[in-house]
């Protein structure tokens, strides 16, 4: 079943008619505009530094003025759009931020961590990779970087290797969840625009993720080792403690490549630098392993079981009506936010009164990302309904663009210019929308996936994402756009190959 956003059904199968019209005035306005409307977003949010919110509410209602959109109608199309958006959307990313916070403070992260990082070194870079794909699930991508940052520090320790060797794999697969799998707020609006089925998204979603994150993370991280070969540096050796917190830096590399090592050595063992965990010291208890990860995947799980179930259940039976009630996202996060609060929250010794302030506490630093969420989509429906996207849909008729390759060079182009991963999906995904209108789940899913490979694609010095990498492992700037930035251009690659490689079999 795909997620109603309110109106733009109606109106994107409108357009997937007027698609074919030929090639008017207002066509071309709209697009010049539409244009216009995209510089005026990079321009308030890097050199006015003004929120992305209301960047995106600007340059909405401004378009949607000079698109020929009538006055009385102007702020009712962006207000549609943001409500269509933030009703389905602002659900599943509140409820995704009270999983992580009952995660990080019950201990069940470091649980996580602390079970897969035991066993051969070789394989640490390929258990970063997993233990970030775990945490990813429920995390944003900040959390989850905050959280593995300790882990990264930790096995660098125990490898005696460089930190890009294992921090690469772990920020290849926070990365790839953030931008390809639901609950992660990208993925989730696209699917709500594009009336995508957010089980099949998800299936296809963990299918290109896999190969994406070994290629992105282990495999791109040996080279990512030789080009910075840098030791634990910046703001990671704070989780050290306080005798790691006075080795050396790591930006400026000894001949030959070796890595630069401070007074504490890269050749200790893990348990003679002790960890700042995340875990609140009123968990008297940490949650068993088994619990853990049966809590983390316990909507994932449920969605994947919707999907089957679409294949393979009578439509008609009470069996599918059953899976289909409790693999729809909302209800799968919020049994998964249920049973979180038993199993990290009563069992581990939180009471009542502390889990109700904990899920609020979870709540505060989402609110400016669902600002920006809805603030997108009421852009997008603003492009809509002043003509954008039937105007772009009739470029991509002609230059026998497909729905899902225009989709990924659209997020590119938004995504280099304003470094919102969010912004550049939702938009998007706006405006392939007519184009993608009639195609079949399968595909449609595929679509979602280009545009989320798109929305990752370089960050660079406009990305905060940027600066929490740069400052975290002590890079220069340099340093950062040589692993960071090549690593998300590559996994944008990589995304676009698997999706257009499955879609030649779907």
């Amino acid at each position: 079943m795909s997620a109603p956003i309110t109106g733009v059904g109606i109106l994107a199968d409108a357009a997937s008619d007027q698609m074919h019209e030929p090639w008017t005035s207002h066509d071309t306005l709209v697009l010049v505009i539409a244009v216009l409307g995209i510089v005026l977003v990079v321009v308030l949010i890097i050199w006015a530094k003004m929120h992305a919110f209301l960047a995106l509410t600007i340059s909405s209602l401004l378009v949607g003025v000079f698109s020929g959109i009538p006055l009385a109608n102007v702020t009712k199309s962006y207000e549609t759009g943001v409500g269509g958006v933030l009703g389905y959307v602002g659900v599943l990313i509140a409820l995704g931020a009270m999983l992580g916070k009952l995660l990080g403070d019950s201990g069940g992260a470091d649980k996580i961590v602390d079970t897969l990082l035991h066993g051969s070194r070789a394989m640490l870079p390929w258990k970063m990779a997993l233990i970030a794909g775990i945490i990813g699930i429920p995390m944003f991508f900040e959390v989850g970087l905050v959280l593995l940052v300790p882990v990264v520090m930790l096995a660098v320790h125990r490898s005696k290797g460089p930190a890009m060797l294992l921090a690469i794999p772990a920020l290849a697969g926070l990365s790839v969840l953030h931008g390809f799998v639901p609950p992660h707020p990208g993925p989730v609006a696209a699917v709500g625009i594009l009336h995508a089925d957010i089980g099949i998204t998800l299936a296809l979603g963990l299918l290109v993720a896999i190969p994406t994150v070994a290629i992105c993370g282990p495999l791109f991280g040996r080279f990512a080792a030789r080009w910075v070969p840098i030791g634990p540096a910046g703001a990671g050796l704070a989780f050290l403690g306080a005798e790691a917190g006075a080795a050396g830096g790591g930006n400026n590399q000894p001949a030959g490549g070796q890595v630069k090592q401070g007074k504490h050595q890269l050749g200790d063992s893990v348990e003679s630098a002790p960890r700042q965990g995340a875990r609140d010291p009123q968990a008297k208890r940490i949650p068993s392993f088994g619990w853990t990860l049966a809590t983390v995947l316990s909507p994932v799980f449920l969605m994947l079981l919707r999907a089957a179930a679409d294949l393979w259940v009578d439509p008609q039976s009470a069996p599918y009506k059953v899976l289909n009630f409790i693999g729809d996202p909302v209800v799968a996060l919020l049994i998964a936010v249920l049973l979180a609060m038993v199993t990290f929250g009563t069992a581990v010794g939180f009471s009542a009164s502390t889990l109700g302030r904990k899920i609020g506490e979870s709540l505060l630093p989402i609110v400016g990302v669902l600002l920006i969420v809805g603030a997108g989509g009421g852009f997008k429906q603003v492009l809509v309904d002043g003509g954008t996207s039937t105007a772009i849909g009739k470029v991509a008729v002609a230059l026998s663009l497909s729905a899902l390759v225009l989709g990924w060079i659209v997020a590119v182009l938004i995504r280099v210019a304003t470094g919102s991963a969010t912004v550049a999906t939702v938009t998007a995904a706006g405006i392939v929308a007519p184009l993608a209108a009639g195609l079949p789940p399968a595909q449609l899913a595929l679509v979602v996936l280009a545009v989320g490979a798109g929305s990752l694609f370089f960050s660079h010095v406009n990305d905060a994402g940027f600066w929490l990498v740069k400052e975290y492992f002590g890079m220069t700037v340099w340093e950062t756009i040589k692993t960071w930035s090549v690593m998300e251009t590559l996994i944008s690659v990589v995304g676009l190959l698997m999706t257009v490689l499955l879609a030649a079999f779907l």
